[in-house]
C-alpha cells in the first residue's frame, strides 16, 4: 500500500538524488544545489505556500513524489491551462516523479497517481475533477495517467517545464466519482 507524508526540509537530500537521476532530470529540468531546492520547495514546505509536496511510500520507504495544488491559487497557470479547457471552480493538478530508478518500470508511477487522486477526493471535498498536463513527449507519464483512469480531454501548445521540449501537451482529468444515491 502506498501511504503519504508531507516532505520536510530534512528531505531535501533525497530529493535532490532524485533531481539528480536521468530518469527524473529530462522532465524536471530543475537545479539541483540545496539552495535552489530550498528555494523553489521549502516555501510548501513552511506553507507559504498553497501546494501540497508529498513524499510516497511503499512499505515504510520513500520512492516518488507528488505535488498538489488547486488551479485557482497559480491564476497563471490556470489561464494557460484554459486555452485548451474549461477549468472548474476547484479543479485540482498534480505533478509527481518515481525518484528511485530501481523502482522505475513496475506500475508504481499508476499505482501513485492513482493513490494522489483517492487522497484528493478525501482531502479536498471540493475537487470536482483533476487536471494534469503532459508533454506529448513523455509517453511513460501520459500512459501512467491513462492506466491511473485519467482520460485525455485535450492537447495543445502549453510552456514546456524543459526547455528542450516543444510546446505540444496532452490533458487528462478525471472527475469525481458520483456518490451513490441514498436510498
Amino acid at each position: 500500500m502506498i501511504t503519504w507524508r508531507r516532505l520536510a526540509e530534512h528531505d531535501f537530500p533525497l530529493l535532490i538524488s532524485w533531481l539528480e537521476q536521468p530518469h527524473v532530470a529530462r522532465w524536471w529540468n530543475h537545479e539541483t544545489s540545496i539552495e535552489a531546492v530550498s528555494r523553489d520547495f521549502g516555501p510548501a514546505v513552511r506553507g507559504e505556500e498553497p501546494s501540497d509536496e508529498l513524499l510516497a511510500h511503499l512499505d515504510g520507504s520513500p520512492f516518488g513524489l507528488v505535488q498538489r495544488c488547486r488551479l485557482s491559487d497559480y491564476p497563471d497557470y490556470m489561464a494557460e491551462l484554459a486555452t485548451l479547457v474549461e477549468v472548474p471552480p476547484g479543479a485540482m493538478t498534480l505533478d509527481y516523479l518515481v525518484g528511485e530508478p530501481r523502482m522505475t518500470g513496475q506500475g508504481l508511477g499508476t499505482r501513485m497517481i492513482r493513490s494522489a487522486v483517492q487522497a484528493i477526493w478525501n482531502d479536498r471535498p471540493g475537487a470536482p475533477c483533476v487536471l494534469v498536463p503532459v508533454s506529448t513527449a513523455n509517453r511513460a507519464s501520459w500512459r501512467a495517467l491513462e492506466k491511473a483512469g485519467l482520460r485525455r480531454v485535450a492537447g495543445g501548445d502549453l510552456e514546456p517545464d524543459n526547455p528542450v521540449d516543444d510546446r505540444a501537451h496532452h490533458l487528462y482529468r478525471i472527475d469525481r466519482p458520483a456518490r451513490p444515491a441514498q436510498g
